[in-house]
């Protein structure tokens, strides 16, 4: 075995041990120092599609959905 295997192994264990909160955390620390910099244009559009969506949510022109509803269609058998 590769010594940054093995490194990556070892490290996968102690994360492992995390509380949950943490890995998660910790996950997000690691997606990040692996992506580019942020498009700014990707940025602003995704701000503006946020405000979009908010704005059609406040006036009452969208349904919202239960997350137990969510959650059952998402987990519902196969056809």
């Amino acid at each position: 075995m590769s010594t940054t295997k093995h490194a990556v192994e070892e490290l996968y264990e102690r994360a492992s041990a995390l509380a949950p909160n943490d890995r998660a955390e910790l996950a997000g620390l690691l997606l990040e120092s692996i992506e580019d910099e942020p498009d700014e244009d990707v940025e602003d559009a995704w701000a503006a599609e946020i405000e979009r969506r908010m704005a059609d949510y406040r006036a009452g022109h969208v349904r919202t959905i239960e997350w137990s509803e969510v959650r059952a269609y998402l987990h519902r058998p196969s056809r």
